[in-house]
């Protein structure tokens, strides 16, 4: 099967560029050292394949490092209050278990026939203070461009202040989305979406603003999470939907069969992070 028989050599629209985030919790055993969920990889990348076939979609994948490059980080010591490395040996040890994973991702979306190429970070991008300030984009839109679908993710980077630092997916995307500007920003994990504080039982937001935000409290969820976990998703996003006017920027579960096919081709499951008025107030008339 050919990229051209499936569409996948279709020029990209501006209209329709998703960048799609498969999260670790989604994709590995968060709280088993280096324990992939194979069968989960496998079906999201038969789902991509399908939504594809439907629709002429524009991707740039990103995942999560899961129980791989967080649990290598966080058995180094490396976590959100001391965020830099203490050798450069540690950032070999991240950097390998990190794409280990990376490798499992590509291995089942080639599988599927689907033309994957990888652009992990920390071949081109560089940070200061913790901050993403450089990666390369260039070559990821031209692949865009030539029907193929890049895949980035998590990683270790250089940092002109720290040495090192651990950048997540949703800090690689919110450096990109100002060159690149998505229409839909699409973050897929284990968690239905956001959860309103003291619901019982448990709800979402539908809309989550950034007034919804900041009154929120985050438990931290079983397994280590060494860049900020849902409080740092949620944050980076709001950020998104302030820099990107009119695109969809959503949290969601992937969990259920076909869950992520819905999503890709328009359904609207989890919660949509938007920068308008509080969704606990009536809008204004």
């Amino acid at each position: 099967m050919t990229m051209a028989q499936n569409g996948y050599d279709m020029p990209p629209s501006p209209d329709n560029l998703i960048f799609l985030k498969l999260g670790g919790s989604l994709i590995t055993q968060k709280d088993e050292p280096e324990t992939p969920r194979p069968e989960t990889i496998a079906r999201l990348a038969q789902e991509l394949r399908r939504a594809l076939e439907r629709q002429p979609l524009t991707m740039l994948i990103g995942h999560g490092s899961g129980s791989f490059g967080h649990a290598a980080a966080a058995r180094l010591g490396v976590h959100q209050d001391k965020p830099t490395l203490g050798a450069w040996g540690e950032y070999a040890e991240i950097w390998r278990a990190a794409h280990r994973l990376h490798m499992l991702v590509l291995k089942a979306l080639w599988r599927e026939g689907l033309p994957a190429i990888s652009y992990p970070p920390s071949v081109s991008a560089l940070a200061e203070g913790g901050r993403l300030i450089s990666m390369a984009h260039a070559p990821i839109q031209r692949s865009l461009e030539s029907g193929l679908l890049p895949i980035t993710m998590g990683d270790v980077v250089f940092d002109d202040e720290w040495g090192a630092v651990i950048v997540s997916t949703e800090q690689v995307f919110a450096y990109l989305a100002g060159r690149l500007r998505p229409r839909r920003v699409l973050l897929a994990g284990s968690a239905l979406g956001v959860l309103r504080p003291g619901s019982r039982p448990a709800e979402i937001y539908e809309i989550l603003t950034r007034r919804d935000f900041t009154a929120m409290h985050f438990d931290a969820p079983p397994g280590a999470d060494v860049t900020g976990g849902m409080a740092s998703k949620v944050e980076i996003s709001l950020d998104l939907a302030e820099r990107l006017p009119g695109a969809e920027v959503r949290i969601f579960s992937a969990e259920e069969p076909d869950a992520l096919l819905d999503v890709l081709i328009g359904g609207t499951r989890g919660t949509r992070i938007v920068s308008g008025p509080s969704s606990s107030e009536p809008p204004e008339t």
